[in-house]
């Protein structure tokens, strides 16, 4: 799989929750996990920079669930994961945190969870194109605006 790990999290948030909880309880069978960090939901704030003046200024507030975890295997192998996405169920931030550790220490049942990231991908461009269509449909052509009919000038 040849998808960048820091665009795992958002792939797996594409997904019905119900279909990467699944994926995850068959996982926990073969694996034992510990938390390094409680998963934690709250709220995080989004700033932008001025473009004039360059400060920084606040515009809003989003929801951020983020886990910390780390994977053991039977052989003794450990794995770290991680997730912090823009949600509020801390717990499912923790299940998205043990896929990434077994994708990224590739252990067993990996390719389970390449497929669920490969879907979430998949369903990502789904979404992409669909506003790009919305968007082109909804665009207005402002270039007539200042010109004048012939009959409106006589």
């Amino acid at each position: 799989m040849n998808i960048p790990r820091e665009d795992w999290p958002s792939a797996l948030c594409a997904l019905h929750a119900n279909e990467v909880k699944q994926t995850v309880a068959a996982l926990l069978q073969n694996i034992e996990v510990h938390d390094v960090a409680l998963p934690q939901a709250g709220l995080g704030l989004l700033s932008l920079r001025d473009g004039a003046l360059h400060e920084s200024f606040f515009i809003g507030e989003m929801p951020v669930a983020r886990a910390e975890v780390l994977v053991r295997t039977p052989a003794g192998d450990e794995v770290r994961g991680g997730a912090v996405i823009i949600d509020d169920r801390a717990q499912f931030a923790r299940t998205i945190a043990i896929l990434d550790a077994v994708l990224a220490g590739k252990l067993s049942g990996w390719e389970q969870a390449a497929s669920l990231v490969q879907q979430g991908i998949a369903v990502r461009k789904q979404k992409d194109s669909e506003r790009k269509k919305l968007l082109a449909v909804t665009r207005v052509d402002f270039s007539l605006l200042g010109q004048e009919d012939d009959e409106d000038a006589e």
